[in-house]
């Protein structure tokens, strides 16, 4: 009797991900005093790429645009809706390969 496969854990999943980094973000805060206000902080927490991240010390939400799969939940998330997003530049961004 054939195994059936094991589950692919999102970890696995990132790893089936390729990124043609750009120079230009396609990812920014609208404004970073409205993050101050923010009690959760979903964007940082849901993230599933870690494009966002809370720095306690500087106080403020820390954008690595270049981890980003386009996938839109930090969008979804923000309770303030803060945070603009375009499509990467013809190009550039994310490919999905195939296992």
């Amino acid at each position: 009797m054939a195994e059936e496969p094991k589950p692919m854990s999102l970890e696995d999943k990132l790893g089936l991900l390729t990124y043609k980094n750009d120079h230009q973000t396609h990812i920014k805060l609208l404004d970073a005093n409205v993050c101050l206000k923010c009690p959760d902080k979903p964007c940082a927490t849901g993230c599933p790429a870690g494009v966002y991240v809370w720095d306690e010390p500087q106080k403020k939400i820390v954008v690595s645009y270049e981890n980003c799969i386009e996938c839109g939940a930090a969008r979804m998330l923000c309770p303030y809706n803060n945070i603009e997003w375009q499509p990467p530049r013809g190009g550039f961004g994310v490919s999905y390969k195939y296992g």
